[in-house]
């Protein structure tokens, strides 16, 4: 072999493994639509936050592109201290995940409870609000624990708090109905689809008030679920300053501010990790 030749076949594997490394570095960056870090926010000027807008009080449209509730007002708070705009981008509780693993949001700031499983997905800030989940039906119906419920039809907004609570507590054989969004799962329960569903306790007095002659009531506690900001695995810059946010207005009183104003009470003792 030449020494010309030898040259050639030596320098090829340190091409391929250039455009690799360049493949890779392009892999690595943050898009504009898939902020990993604060700089990243800082640098586009813009917060992508998904948000539930069927679920009040934490989210509610009232208008074209006009929304209200705690999730909102806690976004407006971080893109203020942020010092960029905000974006409000609805999500649904399937679509939630997809639309952050896809970059389509920074975060979500979406009522979403912390969970081992919802974990191996995205990461989890310490808890900025928590919410009970309550097993909710008419009077009449006969249902003191998670053994009666085999006997009714269950109905439960699809990937939500309370579809995993009725899934783990559920005996086997119980008819579990999934629905898209707390709106038609709702629905559902008023038309006489299902016999129960799961309602947290920030909406449950007003459902029952709206609908005084159904006798709704709550039967029993599916579950206490401790709300987190949801990030993207990796994320670890954007989580620190995200959790060092919530210390921040957790001590300095906006966020008992908010949740006075939205729930009608103090904020509670929220867990930490």
């Amino acid at each position: 072999m030449s020494a010309d030749r030898s040259l050639r076949l030596s320098r090829r594997p340190l091409g391929m493994l250039g455009a690799a490394g360049a493949v890779l570095a392009t892999l690595g960056a943050a898009s504009p639509a898939e902020a990993q870090s604060i700089d990243d926010v800082l640098t586009r000027k813009k917060l992508q936050v998904g948000f539930l807008a069927d679920f009040a009080p934490f989210g509610l449209a009232i208008g074209t592109n006009k929304y209200e509730g705690y999730d909102v007002d806690v976004s407006t708070l971080m893109a203020k201290y942020m010092g960029v705009d905000l974006e409000l981008v609805p999500v649904t509780g399937p679509n939630r995940i997809p639309y952050l693993l896809t970059g389509k949001v920074d975060m979500l700031i979406a009522a979403f409870g912390i969970t081992p499983e919802r974990a191996r997905q995205v990461m989890f800030s310490i808890p900025y609000s928590s919410i009970d989940i309550m097993l909710v039906a008419t009077k009449d119906k006969k249902i003191t624990g998670p053994e009666d419920l085999k006997a009714f039809r269950i109905g439960v907004p699809r990937a939500s708090t309370p579809d995993a609570a009725v899934t783990a507590l559920a005996p086997p054989g119980t008819r579990i109905m999934r629905f898209d969004d707390d709106a038609t799962t709702a629905q559902a329960l008023l038309s006489g689809q299902i016999d129960a569903t799961g309602l947290a306790t920030t909406t449950l007095k007003a459902f029952i008030e709206m609908n005084p002659s159904a006798n709704y009531e709550a039967k029993f506690a599916l579950r206490h679920q401790p709300n987190g900001i949801t990030l993207r695995r990796g994320q670890t810059d954007l989580l620190q300053w995200v959790n060092t946010f919530i210390y921040f207005v957790k001590n300095n009183g906006e966020l008992d501010a908010i949740c006075r104003k939205w729930m009608g009470a103090p904020l509670p003792e929220l867990p930490v990790f």
